[in-house]
């Protein structure tokens, strides 16, 4: 079996459809009693749409199918916010998470925000440790801006456990 050729673009408009399925597979590999109470739902297509025409939102494709993508907010005007990154399972372990991230951060740096933000897990192998090794550092918890701390607020009450997340944050 060939390997597909994979490539990071903008998203376009008819990629949004697709973006659904992706998250649901990824998902899958969040497995366990960690994950059993937390609710989730594939983020609103309204929020994709937005994210899409207003340039937040970037697809990774294999040939011309999407298989990840990551979505970005502005959250604070000195941060852009990694509110969604997911790659479909079938397309793990070749860099498109990487690539993704690295591909934000470009664009946050370019449109003159500060720093790129994201929660995540604090435990599972896949997750701090991935954004740590792409530069991201841990922002303590008495150091949370008023718009990250809102978010680690909604994560609450969406019944994600805010003691087993983490806010990270990395340079521009």
């Amino acid at each position: 079996m060939l390997t597909p050729t994979y490539t990071i673009t903008a998203a376009r408009p008819e990629d949004l459809a697709c973006l659904a399925a992706i998250e649901v597979a990824a998902v899958t590999l969040f497995t366990g009693p960690l994950f059993d109470s937390v609710p989730h739902e594939p983020t609103n297509e309204a929020v994709l749409r937005d994210a899409q025409r207003d340039g937040r939102l970037w697809v990774a494709r294999a040939g011309e199918s999407p298989v990840g993508f990551a979505l970005v907010g502005v959250i604070e005007s000195e941060a852009a916010h990694l509110e969604e990154i997911d790659v479909h399972p079938d397309h793990g372990r070749q860099g498109l998470g990487t690539r993704l991230v690295e591909d934000v951060c470009r664009w946050a740096a370019a449109a003159g925000h500060a720093a790129v933000t994201l929660t995540t897990y604090r435990d599972v192998p896949w997750n701090m440790p991935f954004y740590a090794r792409l530069g991201f550092e841990v922002v303590p918890a008495s150091a949370l801006s008023p718009a990250l701390r809102a978010i680690v607020d909604d994560e609450g009450r969406r019944g994600l456990d805010p003691t087993i997340r983490v806010v990270m944050r990395r340079k521009s």
